[in-house]
């Protein structure tokens, strides 16, 4: 797997496994959990709802979210994926989109500084295992929703980069440059 969880930092564009379609976890065990908690450690460390593994150079199929309690948490949720804090989705699927698509600016933590209109519908449902390798199924809206479906995106290999508009991508021009000469150095 990997070395030690605690030295995973996120990964900024245009790392390579940020493209990178991920694989599915065979096993929860010890070690994802671990990864797990760090994974939610960064992302409060960094002020954001969601983070996926190959954010922190894993290439697996697990994010977390950890929205806010009234913002769409969740419509529907068999059985209860607990008390409000963070939410861990392994080897996830999304199906079902539902409702109007609309854009909403989205900005992520591996693309610091850049922020755009990305259209998404505004339900789906998730189907995953959660942090002790347990089937859960909700359905989600709202930020939630939308913060699912972006880190959906990320384990697919897919940026916001991908999913905004030309607009946005002109406006975001000189940040995206800076973050590819960074990332070339």
């Amino acid at each position: 797997m990997t070395g030690d969880p605690e030295t995973l930092q996120i990964v900024h564009y245009p790392h390579p496994v940020l493209r990178q379609r991920s694989d599915a976890i065979e096993q929860v065990d010890d070690h994802v959990r671990a990864v797990i908690d760090r994974m939610i450690a960064l992302t409060e460390q960094a002020g954001g709802i969601g983070l996926a593994a190959n954010q922190v150079g894993l290439p697996w199929r697990l994010f977390v979210c950890d929205v806010p309690e009234g913002d769409g948490r969740s419509v529907d949720d068999e059985p209860p994926t607990a008390s409000p804090g963070p939410v861990v989705f392994v080897n996830p699927e999304v199906s079902e989109p539902a409702g109007p698509v609309e854009p909403f600016a989205e900005g992520c933590l591996s693309l610091p500084e850049i922020t755009g209109d990305v259209r998404r519908p505004d339900e789906i449902l998730v189907k995953a295992l959660d942090r002790d390798g347990q089937p859960f199924t909700l359905r989600a809206a709202g930020l939630y929703g939308r913060c699912i479906q972006h880190e959906f995106d990320h384990i697919e290999g897919v940026l916001i980069l991908d999913r905004m508009g030309m607009m946005d991508r002109r406006k975001n021009r000189n940040a995206i440059r800076a973050l590819e000469g960074a990332g070339a150095g």
